[in-house]
């Protein structure tokens, strides 16, 4: 019996492509490189802005990375500014989270996302104290797909991984569930295509939101 559900945020979640891109097209600006479109930003998101920083100043032609360091910089000072820009939920996404409210089912957040922005998103979109359990990237604390995120949602629950119910969108995402035991579904909907999803093999692959109700709980 599902006891917690925990979502990724980005490409999940939210969908939050367009705040992305237009902070990561405003540094990129900044050092006289080329803009990134939406398409390659869904490939270099889902491992920490850092990450998605160095394949964006590769990808514009900074191959030995001479602006990440002032890079990471500019971007968490612009991000703070402009990570709402244009999110929005997922269809069908309050519908589910509702429904798992209602059968008593926990809900809870593990991002790559900055610890502040990852709270800054959910609150901005579905209201303070909605989620159970927020967790975004923190100091001290690895990013997925290590384990130590779920593992700290685990203990504060109270559960066992196979009552744990873990949604993304990510071949980080099916690293992150599976390597921790938890049933996994990979959601199609985001940043990443079903192959991406498929390698990872994952307990389920859904397509929209309803399915959690009608194929896992």
């Amino acid at each position: 019996m599902i006891q917690c559900c925990i979502f990724d945020l980005d490409g999940t979640l939210l969908n939050t492509l367009k705040a992305l891109t237009y902070t990561t097209n405003q540094v990129l600006e900044h050092f006289g490189l080329r803009p990134v479109d939406e398409e390659h930003m869904k490939h270099f998101v889902g491992d920490g802005y850092k990450m998605q920083l160095k394949r964006a100043l590769c990808y514009c032609g900074d191959e030995q990375e001479e602006h990440l360091e002032e890079s990471c910089a500019l971007y968490t000072r612009l991000f703070a500014e402009h990570c709402l820009y244009q999110v929005r939920a997922y269809e069908g996404i309050p519908e589910l989270l509702s429904g798992l409210k209602e059968r008593g089912i926990r809900i809870a957040v593990l991002s790559n996302k900055p610890h502040a922005r990852t709270v800054e998103n959910i609150e901005a979109i579905f209201g303070k104290g909605y989620f159970d359990y927020i967790a975004g990237e923190q100091p001290g604390v690895p990013k997925k797909p290590d384990p130590a995120g779920v593992l700290r949602i685990l203990e504060f629950f109270q559960v066992k991984p196979e009552a744990c119910l873990y949604l993304g969108d990510t071949n980080t995402d099916m690293k992150t569930g599976l390597g921790a035991g938890l049933i996994t579904a990979g959601v199609t909907w985001g940043f990443r295509d079903r192959k991406e999803l498929e390698a990872f093999h994952p307990h389920y692959i859904i397509d929209c939101p309803k399915e959690v109700f009608t194929r896992i709980i």
